[in-house]
């Protein structure tokens, strides 16, 4: 296996450092441990660390390797063991807000081509979740395709109202609808997989979606669990992020199920989806119409008359304000976590002299 195989495009070779290869090699990381990480130089997987120098000097989760990522490794021990100097320039970085009350990035995974969002055809069923996943995605800059599994349990017929549904708000976005009980559907999701590009696939628990990946491995490699019949939610399976190598030379990404999806300074994505909203706000009496209450909105005016649905305007405000707060709250907290650390060299520095 070369580095083309797992990925290394044109687009990484016009980024090589030449200097950094004296040294280091390229390689890629295929999964983030706990206290590790799991790379690839296009002939063996290793285990690997980051230098100090780079833990050091990583001001967020953000500056630290995520799957996906190109690397400058250096290698020990015949081979056996690497450390991590340098990441490479991103193409794509998926990202969160974390679960819970703290205020910071969580990386997902790094230079991907396509999202797969998947949705279950039962209880999972959501637009507004939908809408919320396309918002990460479309910031990143990374191509959308909606799955939506079990599809066994509809008609054709509700299945295709499902997918017309999705259409009519995203006519750009390739659905597709498959089975991983009779396998219908499948097909068409293979086809969708391009050799050399990396996926990933984005999801609830209880979606299906290590069933799919054992599906389109063609062999039960990774453990799944029956969904809760009560309430349709599943629990995780994928505990970790790991980037797996197809036969027919994709590569894909696969993630724990997500129940909380926070977002930070996400505009560009919530515009680009909710992209009749935004055309709409140009035609707003003021400039800096909240579109919540101003007389002369545009976009008031459209969920008056139905043009736009009142979920799909609730959803947009929520996100604006979300997004928003997200990011006063993170730069807030950047400030002060810099102020602090004036504080620490200032007093280490005084120690110093004495």
């Amino acid at each position: 296996m070369d580095l083309e195989k797992i990925g290394f495009s044109s687009w990484f070779l016009s980024k090589v450092d030449s200097a950094q290869l004296e040294n280091l090699e390229i390689a890629r990381v295929i999964s983030v441990n706990k206290s590790n990480y799991t790379i690839n130089n296009g002939r063996d997987e290793v285990f690997a660390e980051v230098t100090g120098k780079l833990m050091f000097g990583a001001d967020s989760p953000l500056d630290y390797p995520a799957v996906g990522d190109w690397v400058y490794a250096q290698y020990f021990d015949e081979d056996s063991f690497a450390v991590i100097h340098q990441i490479f320039p991103r193409k794509s970085v998926l990202k969160r807000k974390t679960p819970g009350k703290k205020i910071e990035y969580q990386l997902i995974a790094a230079n991907i081509d396509t999202a797969f969002i998947m949705q279950s055809l039962d209880y999972n069923y959501n637009l507004r979740r939908l809408e919320r996943y396309l918002v990460m995605i479309n910031e990143s800059k990374i191509r959308p395709v909606v799955l939506l599994s079990k599809s066994d349990l509809l008609s054709p017929d509700e299945r295709d109202a499902k997918i017309a549904e999705i259409n009519s708000l995203f006519p750009d976005i390739k659905t597709s609808a498959f089975s991983n009980v009779d396998n219908s559907g499948l097909e068409q999701v293979k086809q969708l997989l391009i050799p050399g590009e990396t996926y990933c696939l984005l999801g609830s628990s209880g979606v299906g979606k290590t069933t799919l990946l054992n599906n389109l491995l063609d062999k039960a490699l990774f453990e799944t669990q029956e969904v809760r019949e009560k309430d349709g939610k599943g629990r995780h399976v994928t505990a970790r992020r790991q980037l797996i190598c197809l036969e027919s030379g994709a590569m894909i990404v696969d993630t724990p199920g997500m129940r909380e999806l926070g977002n930070i300074s996400v505009e560009s994505g919530i515009s680009e989806t909710f992209d009749e909203i935004e055309t709409l706000s140009a035609q707003c009496r003021y400039n800096d119409c909240s579109h919540t209450q101003e007389n002369g909105c545009a976009v008031l005016a459209a969920l008056e008359d139905e043009t736009i649905s009142q979920g799909r305007y609730n959803n947009y405000i929520k996100l604006m304000k979300e997004s928003s707060y997200n990011e006063r709250s993170y730069l807030e907290k950047r400030r002060k976590d810099k102020k602090f650390g004036r504080f620490v060299k200032s007093v280490m520095k005084y120690h110093k002299k004495k």
